[in-house]
């Protein structure tokens, strides 16, 4: 997650660069399309289980938050809400997506999401996208076309066509979530914001796996652990470092700093699990990496012009 305060562990991480912690933090998140992959559970049973293992820790957090800035009205918990649904879709179509096409092109596939966030923004916010946006969507999608193995050549993966499909879905649902985020509240809600979306997550789920068989609620001793780490490293520490860095940084380092997740991905998706991407699969990987890198410049810099 990218909010930018509170930072429940200021004190701490102050000591530190914050360069630092946001590559810690996006190498966190990195590990989590790994942990997905070897736990062997469905996209459904990660999904439940990231989110029940990371709640209680959310939830002290979340305590501490409103001893700070106090109560917040009960309507402000109707998009955190929504949020999480789309975040639910999320987990549960790139947990599906993961052992399809490859942990690496599942995670450089959600950055569909850069494209749709700015266009629900136009739609419902009459915000006009940026000219960077404009120039660096045509690039981001020819990148996704071949990294999802479109192009008709040879591809990772037992399935590569479903699963870009699902990793494709699964960045339209990222992109409600972080659109319904952004109008859920102001500073000194984030932390309660995450909660409510982490239980709708969770209880998305659970529609979508017990109907279709696929949650698991005992995944057994090994799957579990790697749930475990999951939650702890994924969910929690990645975010964790990250909200915690990204306050302390100009726009562009935290945006470009932040592709270490789908580039971390690949190479451990490489080094780790074995996979073998074909060529133009990786140069549109790299396609994609670079057009979410020029239009988060742009982005930065409209923030920073004035008016």
């Amino acid at each position: 997650m990218t909010t930018t305060a509170p930072r429940p562990a200021a004190t701490f991480t102050q000591r530190f660069d914050p360069r630092l912690l946001a590559a810690l933090g996006s190498f966190c998140i990195s590990l989590s399309s790994v942990f997905i992959k070897v736990s062997h559970t469905s996209g459904s049973t990660s999904a439940f289980w990231r989110c029940l293992l990371a709640l209680p820790v959310l939830l002290v957090l979340a305590a501490r938050e409103r001893r700070t800035a106090g109560p917040v009205p009960r309507r402000h918990a109707v998009f955190p809400l929504l949020a999480g649904a789309g975040l639910g879709l999320d987990f549960v179509l790139w947990g599906e997506a993961i052992p399809r096409v490859g942990a690496g092109v599942a995670t450089v596939l959600l950055a569909v999401q850069v494209i749709i966030v700015p266009l629900l923004a136009f739609a419902f916010l009459a915000e006009r996208p940026s000219k960077r946006f404009l120039v660096a969507a045509p690039v981001l999608l020819g990148g996704v076309v071949l990294a999802g193995g479109f192009a008709g050549t040879g591809s990772f993966g037992p399935d590569p066509v479903t699963g870009a499909v699902a990793a494709l879905l699964a960045g339209a649902g990222y992109a409600g979530y972080l659109f319904l985020i952004r109008l859920s509240g102001g500073v000194g809600t984030q932390l309660r914001s995450l909660v409510l979306a982490t239980v709708s997550a969770g209880a998305v789920a659970v529609a979508l796996g017990l109907p279709t068989g696929t949650l698991d609620l005992a995944p057994g001793l090994p799957a579990f652990g790697w749930l475990v780490a999951l939650a702890v490293v994924g969910q929690l520490a990645g975010w964790l470092l990250i909200s915690a860095a990204l306050p302390r940084m100009s726009a562009t380092a935290g945006a470009t700093l932040m592709l270490l997740q789908p580039v971390g991905a690949v190479v451990l998706g490489i080094g780790l699990l074995g996979e073998s991407p074909g060529v133009l699969q990786l140069i549109g990987c790299a396609g994609v990496v670079a057009a979410v890198c020029f239009a988060g410049t742009g982005r930065a810099a409209a923030r920073r012009s004035p008016g």
